[in-house]
């Protein structure tokens, strides 16, 4: 990645002005500009509520990632833009290099991130409203300024054919200036080294010819091949020269000149020269432009097949759809179909865009999306994915999602954004290139002077050799490609896997982690729990005890309820409906129904509720034994049922447990189960670590538990499992959960499947394999070679290379770490979704602390406190506190406190102006002195 500290650079002070979200009153205003105030390098700042802006005068040097920074710390949203573009003309690294830092000196750029690869520049900047197309004509500017085009991104299936066509222009003239420049070097060649490899023909040659004829000749075919198939080397090269950004083609281009321009003056002003060293290198200049035309070519083929997964995907996307309008089917451009249009599919055909079915039922090709290959039952309500297959059967769908908003658009979308990513591993690539052709340059001169200084005989001719050998084998090229070369190829290989990198960064980031945490319901399991044991209390009817417990979780959302709820349906009860329906957080739900009171939950609900649950404990104790945790049933304030639900396990997570052990990785489980369940379901999938009893908001602090120096990944598949997937190392998210699970994670799975996670890893694991080889043949190919050009053997053995061979050798090179990167293609995943052939044992739904708080994590509304003890809330000291609001000041005081008292639940009214601590501060005056430097003024309350 760029530098990320895009420095102001204009020498007098400067100004920006960019959005500030989030602001709803005065003291917003206050808290950002001191905010901003308090960042490195500002001079000055001034907020304007009304325009949610910010004005800020900044020092030259001034660290414009530091001023962003201090504003979401304080609590709000900068506007960040984030602009991406296409960059033709680039050839190497050094190009990188040379577009980035142009880009890093537009005002208000924070970082910026190209990729030769895929030849795209992604750029983040302070922005916001209407300075984003100001700015993106800037970057424009800046790269057209830099000597390299800026082009528009398109993206879908007609971009993708448009982005083939024009690979397939490109290599189609490469492929035409090859042709060419090989047919006019081929008898230069032949005049020039026949004479010297073929017995008996260089005497025939100099009769019939003659020796100064030969030379014309060679002269005249090597300027056609110089100024005919090699201009675009000068055209670029020496442009990038004069504005002190060399690249590979200024290489190109002073070497194969050098030789050609000695060779004219040897042709036609000999005399110029010293004795002797009148000597033509009319074949190096032409060979050498040959070779390495030869090296694009292939180099461009080799890059189109890096992008074949992205071409494949936006290949699916349906050209038509077939949209009923009354009672006629109209075949419609796909373009052309909107939210809400009634889409007919026949059997064989592919689904056109996202939608739900609302008529017929069918099977669904789901693969190119989650990479399993067995069709997927599809009925009355079930969503449908564009671009999958229909296999048998015929429907109608409505259209929810169209164009960019659809499945298929997002997986390309995160597809591209991993591919245009960098490593931190770059950073050094980046730091080498930056210097690397100038380097090249200065060795290469160095090398003339010293063969002229001290080779034999002092002869001109073995310091140009030396000197253009050394300009033509350095390639920058195979340190360019070496890295987003096999990103490419890993992460398209990935889409196809059914495994999304949403961050380019997470390959190597996975590539590192040595304990891998599961969430348990959904991810190790199945996520759709069934009644499975229920026993009632001598005189209660059981199917009385379920009717009336599933009529209290019929006011629920969660899974349990939900298998409560199908059990009675099975058993023919009627659901009646529930009144004061109230849940408590990891514990259990009430509500009234029938007339009677309900309640439902765990064993400490029920003994919070006064009640006795030792007539099952006989019971209770079978159940845990068998993995199982307990839920029990209140009617009118007495014991009345114990039941079970339980979840399968998912049929990959033993198999995907023992490929991560074969890999080297431990494994976890954070579950919200009592203990002796959970160890329980643990030793029946093998895992090796077990945290049980943990609330959803104990989820961070769990994994905080199990770090202990390792680098950890979770994988989550639920909203309350989204700020562990943000807090580990990488998050890994099961694509059938919740969006904001997927947001918040680096690793989307497509399929339900956790035997996606050991792939997952050993693909990452692979593509940090490739890039380690790739980067060490660019660097050890340099390192060596180089030296060699410049005659390092010489003194040895009498070696000294050939230019030409130079040139071969650097299109190897090139064409070697793309070839390399294609390999990934090839990679297989340590266990498939279907590999597995065991039964899958039943394991419950853990009620009371894990998948009940799930529920009640949803019931509760957002931010209200949730009690952790009740003996300690019950020491409450409540503060009086001015000046507060809105919204954003109840987040600063919460903040304010709980820096102080890290374990402190706080409950603020802004009417009123109290703030409950609890549990009670040891030093309250101090706390309230806290709060009002935070500039809200607050004094204990009487």
């Amino acid at each position: 990645m760029a530098d990320a500290s895009t420095r102001a650079d204009s020498p007098a002070d400067a100004h920006i002005s960019f959005g500030v979200r989030g602001m709803t009153c005065a003291s917003c205003v206050s808290h950002v500009e001191k905010a901003l105030r308090g960042a490195p390098g500002v001079l000055s700042a001034s907020v304007n509520l009304a325009t949610e802006r910010a004005d800020v005068t900044l020092t030259p040097d001034a660290d414009l990632a530091q001023l962003a920074r201090a504003v979401d710390e304080a609590g709000y949203e900068p506007a960040l833009e984030t602009i991406e573009f296409g960059v033709g003309g680039m050839t190497c690294a050094s190009c990188v290099a040379h577009v980035e830092k142009a880009l890093r000196a537009v005002p208000g750029v924070i970082a910026a991130e190209v990729n030769l690869a895929t030849e795209r520049a992604r750029v983040r900047a302070l922005g916001g409203g209407d300075m984003a197309k100001a700015l993106a004509k800037a970057l424009r500017r800046a790269v057209a300024e830099a000597g390299y085009e800026p082009r528009e991104l398109e993206t879908g299936a007609k971009a993708a054919d448009r982005e083939r066509a024009a690979r397939e222009q490109e290599a189609a003239s490469l492929r035409k200036r090859l042709i060419v420049a090989a047919a006019l070097s081929a008898p230069v060649v032949f005049l020039e080294m026949g004479a010297h490899t073929i017995p008996g023909l260089g005497d025939w040659l100099m009769a019939a010819i003659g020796h100064q004829t030969i030379r014309y000749l060679s002269f005249i075919l090597a300027t056609l091949v110089l100024v005919g198939p090699g201009r675009p080397f000068y055209e670029k090269g020496f442009p990038s020269l004069w504005r002190g950004h060399p690249d590979m083609n200024s290489l190109v281009a002073i070497g194969t000149m050098s030789a050609y321009l000695y060779s004219v003056v040897a042709t036609f002003a000999p005399s110029l020269l010293p004795h002797g060293a009148a000597d033509v290198y009319y074949e190096s200049a032409v060979v050498i432009v040959t070779l390495i035309l030869f090296g694009r070519t292939l180099e461009a083929r080799a890059k189109g097949r890096t992008s074949e997964a992205i071409r494949a995907l936006a290949a699916l996307q349906p050209k038509t759809a077939r949209v009923l309008r009354g009672a006629e089917q109209i075949e419609l451009p796909i373009d052309d179909v909107v939210v809400g249009d009634l889409v007919a599919v026949r059997p064989g055909e592919r689904i056109a865009t996202d939608g739900i079915v609302i008529d017929g039922a069918s099977h669904i090709d789901e693969s190119m999306i989650t990479g399993e290959p067995a069709p997927v039952g599809k009925r009355k309500g079930s969503e449908v994915t564009g671009a999958t297959v229909n296999t048998t059967g015929a429907f109608t769908f409505r259209a929810t999602r169209v164009g960019a908003d659809t499945v298929l658009a997002g997986v390309i979308r995160m597809v591209e954004q991993a591919q245009g990513a960098k490593l931190p591993i770059q950073a050094l690539v980046d730091r080498v290139t930056g210097v690397f052709v100038p380097a090249v340059l200065a060795i290469a001169f160095i090398t003339f002077i010293v063969w002229l200084a001290f080779g034999p005989q002092r002869d001109v001719s073995y310091a140009l050799v030396a000197a253009v050998a050394v300009l033509i084998i350095a390639c920058p090229c195979a340190m360019g490609l070496a890295t987003p070369a096999a990103i490419m190829t890993g992460t398209g290989r990935a889409a196809e896997l059914g495994i999304l990198f949403r961050k380019g960064e997470a390959l190597q980031s996975l590539r590192d982690v040595t304990l891998i945490a599961f969430d348990k319901t959904g991810t190790l399991t199945r996520g759709k729990p069934e009644l499975t044991d229920l026993e009632a209390t001598p005189g209660v009817s059981a199917d009385d005890a379920l009717r009336l417990a599933a009529s209290v979780e019929a006011r629920s959302e969660h899974p349990i309820a939900g298998a409560l709820v199908a059990a009675a349906k099975a058993r023919g009860l009627s659901i009646v409906e529930a009144r004061d329906f109230s849940a408590t957080p990891g514990m259990g739900v009430e509500a009234t129904a029938d007339g009677r009171k309900i309640a439902v939950g765990a064993d400490r609900f029920m003994t919070a509720l006064g009640l006795d649950i030792q007539a099952f404990n006989t019971t209770a104790a079978r159940l845990s034994a068998e993995g199982k945790t307990p839920l029990y049933v209140a009617i009118d304030g007495k014991l009345a049922a114990i039941l079970c639900v339980a979840d399968a396990l998912e049929e990959t997570s033993v198999a995907a447990v023992a490929a991560l052990h074969a890999q080297g990785v431990a494994t976890a489980m954070i579950t919200g189960d009592d203990e002796r369940t959970a160890r329980a379901i643990a030793a029946k999938l093998g895992i090796d670590e077990v945290i049980a009893g943990v609330l959803p908001e104990g989820k961070v602090a769990a994994l905080q538990r199990l770090r202990e120096g390792r680098r950890i990944a979770f994988v989550g598949d639920g909203v309350n499992d989204a700020p562990a997937l943000a807090a580990a190392d990488v998050g890994i998210a099961i694509g059938t959960g919740t969006d904001i699970a997927i947001e918040a994670a680096d690793v989307v799975l497509m399929s339900g499947h956790v035997s996606k996670v050991p792939a997952a890893l050993a693909l990452s694991r692979a593509t940090m394999r490739n890039i380690a080889q790739n980067l060490f043949w660019a660097f050890a190919y340099n390192v060596i070679l180089i030296p060699v050009a410049a005659g390092a053997l010489y003194p040895v053995n009498g070696t000294l290379l050939s230019p030409m061979l130079g040139a071969g050798a650097m299109a190897f090179s090139s064409v070697f770490v793309l070839t390399n990167a294609l390999r990934l293609r090839r990679f297989q995943p340590p266990v498939g979704a279907s590999a597995t052939s065991f039964e899958t044992p039943s394991v419950e739904e853990s009620e009371p602390e894990g998948a009940r708080s799930i529920a009640a994590s949803d019931r509760e509304p957002s931010g209200s406190p949730l009690q952790v003890n009740e003996e300690e809330n019950d020491m409450t000291t409540t503060f009086d506190v001015q000046e507060m609001s809105c919204g954003k000041c109840v987040k600063h005081v919460t903040e304010a406190v709980q820096k102080a008292e890290p374990q402190a639940q706080v409950k603020i009214d802004l009417a009123t102006g109290k703030v409950e601590v609890s549990p009670s501060p040891k030093d309250p005056e101090g706390l309230a002195k806290i709060i009002t430097d935070a500039g809200y003024p607050a004094r204990v309350a009487a």
